[in-house]
């Protein structure tokens, strides 16, 4: 199979992550990087060996010799570039959250259709080892069609500077709508729910987030985002989850397990699972994900992980949570919500 020829879009802290995961793959390779920093761009052009450096998207864009564009840019400017890479000709991964707007979800979602290429939301944690066998064991008798489910995602309080941008749901909270979706296996009907500020009011984005979803076939989750875990406390990543079965219960906790580090600093436990460096390359469930697109482009498959329907439907779910939150009731799915 020929290496898949990519386009990178967007080089902060998660595109570099991309640009580092996709030039450690033996399927891929990065023709081309595009970010507003020229330094940013000639550092990494010199550090991965890349001669094709653009600060405009379309000049990457409209380049013949690419076949997957990445796009790692700001929530808010996901739409145009994914677009116009689509009718260019070109398979498209979009970053989560795909977009804040599910108007803009369907448009990227019509223009896959009309271009017949590949749409990939980056929704990664379906290619973390423990949470696609926990989906496995739903769909046998080791635990069995789910009943209820409960996820907690927590990240250190510094973060919050950075991510308060768009509201929690949509930066932590939509990594769990959509593991819950490919749990559920179906839509949801309605969801409540309730945002409180901690340290900083006044915010649009609230620090603690929790949502009750109810699906159609009757399934119930209960989600919890937050960004209050002590800076000091070392600890990158807190998260749990535990999902009830007809016929058992699947569940982990990540800060009490893995690796840590004790020094006169304190703890650290730090993240092994999403993307780390091991003997000189990428490892972890960005890798992996990554690996999966290539494959499938390379096949010319669909992809049977990764769902771009999945992704509209968890910004529709997003969409109705930021609803409740400010009108303190229900939602149910279909309602029409207004944007500011």
């Amino acid at each position: 199979m020929e290496k898949v020829r990519v386009g990178i879009l967007g080089l902060g802290r998660w595109g570099m992550c991309h640009l580092e995961a996709f030039s450690s793959l033996g399927t891929a390779e990065v023709v081309a990087i595009c970010d507003s920093s020229p330094e940013r761009l000639e550092q990494a052009g010199k550090v991965y060996g890349i001669a094709n450096i653009y600060q405009n998207a379309d000049d990457l864009i409209r380049r013949d010799d690419i076949d997957l564009v990445s796009v790692v840019t700001f929530e808010s400017q996901h739409l145009e570039p994914t677009v116009k890479a689509l009718k260019s000709g070109k398979h498209v991964i979009v970053e989560k959250p795909v977009t804040t707007r599910p108007d803009e979800a369907r448009a990227m979602q019509e223009a896959a259709a009309a271009s017949g290429k590949l749409l990939f939301p980056g929704h990664l944690l379906r290619f973390d080892p423990r949470y696609a066998a926990i989906k496995e064991a739903l769909q046998s008798e080791q635990v069995g069609a789910p009943v209820s489910m409960y996820m907690k995602r927590s990240r250190e309080q510094f973060l919050f500077q950075t991510f308060q941008r768009v509201h929690t749901v949509f930066e932590l909270m939509i990594h769990d709508i959509d593991l819950a979706i490919w749990y559920a296996g179906c839509r949801v009907r309605s969801v409540k729910a309730y945002g409180r500020s901690v340290r900083h009011p006044g915010v649009a984005a609230p620090e603690v987030l929790w949502a009750n979803l109810e699906f159609e076939n009757g399934t119930l989750a209960v989600l919890n985002s937050s960004w209050t875990t002590p800076d000091q406390a070392g600890v990158e990543i807190a998260d749990a989850i535990e999902v009830t079965g007809r016929s058992g219960t699947a569940r982990f906790e990540t800060s009490d397990g893995g690796l840590q580090f004790w020094n006169g600093a304190g703890r650290l436990t730090p993240d092994t699972d999403i993307h780390a460096r091991l003997h000189g390359q990428s490892v972890g469930c960005l890798r992996e994900q990554l690996t999966y697109i290539c494959r499938c482009i390379g096949r010319g498959e669909e992809p049977a992980v990764i769902s771009f329907s999945d992704a509209v439907h968890g910004v529709e779910v997003a969409d109705a949570i930021v609803a409740s939150c400010k009108s303190g009731r229900e939602v149910s799915l279909g309602d029409s919500v207004v944007h500011e």
